[in-house]
């Protein structure tokens, strides 16, 4: 018998294997009526899967960084610097950690206002969007937890600063500060608990959710705009292989951004954290909490003489999160006088983020 009649017997003999234990072809039936809406708004439903594309980037480079680093404040640092030193293409992963986190969050940014402009939340997507929701708050939350973990100058501080500000929640405040921290202050046991909360407790909830989040997209489908829907017929594209390819190019574009960024704009890991120095001038988080910063900053001490500023900034941010978790329930059907008052929201909004990011980046290290 040819080897080539060979090879083929036992690729059919895995295949039906396969076919009984997993399905293949229930897989295949569902992929070949998965149809994909299209119209002039349909490159945003690319940000989805550009999003979770870059958390695959995340938990790959995540697992590579695991094996050397080593989370406690005496070796935390040093081992960042060996691995960057000395591990053959170390400084090139954790780069591209970096960078993709910082592009993670940017696309998904974008595909929460996106969802939120046109209108995707409506029902019977409610539980889609807050899924969704809550897992751009997870992002955050990852990023807010790797931050400090090389234990570097920087991130030190950085933390300080962040942790205090949940601190000024009245009642709670310092009880939520104590446990993020381990303590009153930063310390060793404030990195051991971001490391955990970065590497356990966080990636345990973004699979529960994401599981979640893709069922119902898989289920409701892609919500089509309400304007588009009434002026565009129905026209479709099948998801595979038509949309697949059409993500994969987006991905491959991102990965050879991600590597030009990171061969020539590699991480840098600066100095390392000292908790008796003083903080150096113009210590400012990353970019995705700037507006929330300097918002903080523009607050005066006392707010009529009796409530603090700092305080009452922090309910004012908890208070729109919730609010923007809850759109779907006040704007159900998507048009409408509630309609047009959240897209109004939705652009006031992105417009003081931009505008607030651009204010703190260009405030001296004084202000």
């Amino acid at each position: 018998m040819p080897d080539r009649e060979r090879f083929r017997q036992r690729l059919d003999a895995t295949a039906r294997w396969l076919e009984v234990r997993v399905g293949l072809s229930d897989l295949k039936t569902i992929a070949d009526k998965k149809v994909i809406p299209t119209h002039r708004h349909t490159i945003w439903y690319y940000l989805g899967g550009m999003t979770l594309f870059l958390f695959g980037i995340q938990v790959a480079t995540g697992i590579l960084l695991l094996l050397y680093y080593r989370p406690s404040a005496e070796e935390a640092y040093e081992s960042v610097r060996f691995l960057m030193a000395d591990v053959k293409f170390g400084w090139l992963i954790r780069s591209i950690h970096a960078w993709a986190a910082n592009l993670m969050i940017f696309t998904a940014f974008l595909h929460l206002f996106s969802v939120l402009l046109l209108k995707a939340y409506r029902r019977p997507r409610e539980l889609t969007w807050v899924s969704g929701a809550l897992l751009m708050g997870i992002v955050l939350t990852f990023g807010f937890t790797g931050y400090l973990l090389p234990w570097n100058e920087l991130a030190y501080f950085a933390t300080r600063v962040g942790t205090q500000i949940v601190g000024a929640l009245p009642v709670v405040g310092m009880f939520v500060l104590q446990i993020l921290r381990g303590g009153d202050e930063v310390t060793g046991a404030t990195l051991t608990r971001f490391y955990g909360i970065h590497v356990a407790i966080l990636p345990a909830l973004t699979t529960l959710l994401l599981g979640i989040h893709l069922f119902l997209v898989q289920k409701h489908g892609m919500s089509v705009p309400p304007e588009t829907e009434r002026e565009e017929k129905g026209r479709s594209i099948p998801f595979f292989p038509d949309f697949l390819m059409r993500d994969l190019v987006g991905w491959l574009t991102a990965l050879a951004i991600l590597a030009a960024l990171a061969a020539y704009f590699p991480t840098e890991l600066g100095k390392k954290a000292d908790p008796f120095a003083a903080a150096p001038a113009g210590i400012k988080p990353e970019w995705y909490f700037m507006f929330m910063f300097q918002t903080l900053k523009y607050l005066p001490a006392h707010i009529l003489w009796v409530f603090e500023g700092e305080a009452l900034g922090v309910i004012a941010f908890t208070v729109g999160a919730v609010l923007l978790l809850l759109v779907p329930f006040y704007d159900p059907e998507g048009q409408g006088a509630r309609s047009r008052l959240v897209t109004r929201a939705g652009i006031a909004l992105i417009a003081y983020m931009i505008l607030l990011t651009i204010l703190g980046y260009l405030a001296s290290p004084t202000q």
